[in-house]
This record gives structure tokens, C-alpha cells and sequence, in this order.
């Protein structure tokens, strides 16, 4: 994806696996970052600028020099925007945490520019990766916009509390789903969810307000099966689509089974989607193939609907989470 965007990029360092400096020639961070806004990849999931690159040489220290080469860079940071000190450290045996590290340098911020600071929620990010390297500490170090490196969250990490009413973890895939995509919820919404059992999602939804129609042979989870907002159908998604249509604002898939398969499944559930309706769905990626498989499964999906994202989630593993809406000349159910 990087070389597409950039051709002559070339890696420069790896820092961990799939965590890798990249030096983008002549092209700048903002200009992929710009590209990236509109189209972006499926299987990056974070993006951050160097703009310094330092050796700490004092492994039991390293706060002194971290705080001497970003100086020199915080003219950038802006007083009345909240920002973000993102620390991620990278090696067996190193005496500190990020934890560490970002206070005393978040105070230093605060020191010099005045500066809010927003862990959560910010509008522009310190990011600094520290990695053992040749036995080297080096330490990559730059400052962004925020809605410029993919993620609000260090390296895309976006980290979920568990619920103790929890039924799966799958859960936190439609949750990071909901968020990344900022896809709201329609208040007493209809929604269908295939392949429920044993219920995560459904559960989700339920939290949310929205009454479901949840499709799959296995028994759902005792937490949620007595629910009187669901409404559990004990019969395949084929003989599900079999029936009388209806209409839904809301349609889920996680099932598993091959990506193309369950994209063609998920075609032929576009005209249960109510006008103004969205989708969303798992792609399981094969070993091997992955990409052509992710293409082809995205083109089933596009003569139906239209892929409005497609995006590797932290909480994915072998699979891609995708975004549907109504197509523009797509049938449709209206009230």
C-alpha cells in the first residue's frame, strides 16, 4: 500500500514486526497523509512524520536527551489545540515504559508552549518510537495533525475495556468498527445480524437501542437469548434470504467463511437495506492470496452496494473490516 501511494519509497529501518520507517524520497508525509484522508489503506493502520532521529546513548536516562531534540521542534505545536504525547517502545530489557517517558515530556510541552493536554482525544500528536537497533537506541520523533496519521491511537493500538457482561470478543471488532468508521447508530433501529450466534454483536446493538433480527442455527448466548428486543431466527442466512423480504436499517456479517463467498451472501442482502441504510462485515483473508482475494470480494461487493471503507482493525485478525452503503442505482426497500 505504501508503494502504491509512493513509488519510490524505500524502508529504511525496521523497528519491530510491521513497524517500519519508511523514507519517502522526494514525497512528503503531508502529501500521503492527504492521499491517504481520501482513500484510505486497508491494512495500515498508523502513520506518523520523523523528523528527528537521535541515539540515546543513556538507557537509565533517556528523558534528557528525548527532551533536547523535541525542542527544537515544539514551535509547531499550536497553544490553544489539546495535544498527545504517543510513546512506543520497541526492545527485550529497556529500564523504562512509554509511561515513563511521556510525563515528564508532557510537562515540558506544557512548559514551553502552554499547550493542553488530551490523551484521549487530541488535536495534534508528539509520536516518538523508540527501538534497540543494531544495539542502538534510537528514538524516531515528529509532530502531526492528528487526522493525519490514520488513528487517534499510538501505531492504530485502540484498546477496549472489557464489559463484564461481555459475551464474545468480538464485540470489541464491531465496537472499533462503529468508532473508526463514525457510523452512528439509529436510535430503535432494525437491524439484521447474520451468523449472531453467539451473540456479541447482537448484544451491542441492543445496548444501543436498536431491536434485532439475529439469523443463526447455534443458540445464542443465555445473556442475550431472552432478550425481547431480539428476535433469534434458528435457520441458515440461505434460507433466511428465502423468505418474505424485509427492511432493515442496520445489516451484519461476521461469519465465517471465504471472503468472496460471504461477500456474495452479503450481495444478495442489498435489497433488505432500507434507504439511507449501512452494512458492515468480517472478510476472513486466506494464508495465502490475501490480496486477490480482498479484490475480488470487494468487486462482488461493489456491483451491490457502495464500499464506503475497508480497513484492518486492531481488534481484526486474519480479516478486514468493511463498510457498506446503498449504491446509487442499487435496489432498494423505501418505507
Amino acid at each position: 500500500e505504501m508503494r502504491t501511494a509512493v513509488p519510490t519509497a524505500k524502508i529504511s529501518a525496521e523497528l519491530a514486526p510491521g513497524v517500519l520507517c519508511i523514507d519517502l524520497n522526494a514525497e512528503t508525509f503531508e502529501n500521503l497523509a492527504a492521499t491517504w484522508r481520501v482513500q484510505p489503506p486497508i491494512f495500515v493502520r498508523h502513520i506518523c512524520p520523523v523528523e528527528e532521529m537521535v541515539v540515546v546513548d543513556d538507557h537509565a536516562r533517556p528523558v534528557p536527551r528525548l527532551q533536547s531534540a523535541l525542542m527544537p521542534l515544539l514551535v509547531q505545536i499550536v497553544p490553544d489545540r489539546h495535544f498527545s504525547i504517543q510513546t512506543r517502545v520497541f526492545g527485550e530489557g529497556l529500564p523504562f515504559t512509554p509511561f515513563d517517558l511521556n510525563n515528564p515530556l508532557a510537562e515540558l510541552v506544557r512548559t514551553v508552549r502552554g499547550a493542553p493536554l488530551d490523551v484521549r482525544h487530541p488535536a495534534q500528536v508528539i509520536s516518538i518510537n523508540l527501538a534497540l537497533i543494531k544495539g542502538e537506541l534510537r528514538a524516531y520523533i515528529g509532530i502531526s495533525n492528528v487526522l493525519n496519521n490514520l488513528s487517534e491511537w499510538a501505531g492504530g493500538v485502540r484498546r477496549l475495556a472489557r464489559d463484564p457482561d461481555q459475551i464474545s470478543r468480538a464485540e470489541f471488532k464491531l465496537t472499533e468498527a462503529l468508532e473508526t468508521f463514525e457510523i452512528s447508530l439509529p436510535s430503535r433501529g432494525i437491524a439484521l445480524d447474520l451468523g449472531a450466534a453467539p451473540g456479541g454483536w447482537t448484544r451491542v446493538l441492543r445496548k444501543a437501542g436498536l431491536y434485532v433480527t439475529a439469523v443463526d442455527p447455534a443458540a445464542l448466548d443465555e445473556r442475550i437469548a431472552h432478550d425481547s428486543g431480539v428476535r433469534h431466527l434458528r435457520i441458515t442466512t440461505e434460507t433466511f434470504l428465502q423468505r418474505e423480504p424485509e427492511q432493515f436499517d442496520l445489516i451484519l456479517n461476521d461469519m465465517r467463511q471465504d471472503a468472496r463467498d460471504s461477500a456474495r451472501m452479503m450481495a444478495s442482502c442489498a435489497p433488505l437495506m432500507r434507504e439511507g441504510g449501512t452494512a458492515l462485515m468480517t472478510l476472513k483473508l486466506p494464508e495465502h492470496g490475501r490480496d486477490a482475494a480482498v479484490d475480488h470480494a470487494l468487486n462482488i461487493l461493489r456491483r451491490a452496494y457502495r464500499v464506503a471503507g475497508a480497513r484492518q482493525l486492531f481488534h481484526n485478525r486474519s480479516e478486514i473490516t468493511v463498510w457498506l452503503a446503498p449504491s446509487d442505482g442499487g435496489s432498494r426497500i423505501k418505507d
